[in-house]
């Protein structure tokens, strides 16, 4: 098989693998332990874990506390996340390929131009 059929058939994988996706969340999931400090006690005791979602929106970081019932629903989301942002990379990757291939075989080729030199000063001297 060739390679342009290969990235084709790769391509139509990944629009299923996209389309198979549900839910997502925006965002890291960070664990936060809190210092508590109680009456009588010289040091703080460690309260948690406490779960996080985090991400950036205008220009400022908005988070929000994660309850544990939902604590396993939002780990797979963000993780539906990181693998459509990966699917969409490869898709990227090899839609560009395909592009250079095509135009390959229509012998369109892609040449680099050169900016000329410029004279120095001491050259016309």
């Amino acid at each position: 098989m060739n390679r342009i059929k290969q990235i084709e058939q790769r391509r139509a994988e990944i629009i299923g693998q996209l389309g198979q996706i549900r839910s997502m969340e925006l965002g890291t999931l960070n664990e936060q332990m809190l210092p508590v400090r109680h009456k009588g006690s010289p040091e703080p005791v460690m309260r948690g874990p406490y779960y996080v979602l985090a991400r950036w929106v205008d220009g400022k970081t908005r988070s929000r506390r994660v309850a544990k019932d939902e604590l396993e629903q939002v780990r797979h989301d963000v993780d539906n996340r990181k693998r459509f942002d990966a699917l969409c990379a490869e898709f990227k990757e090899l839609t560009h390929e395909l592009g250079v291939l095509e135009r390959e075989q229509q012998g369109i080729t892609e040449e680099v131009k050169k900016k000329p030199r410029r004279r120095s000063n001491k050259a016309s001297k």
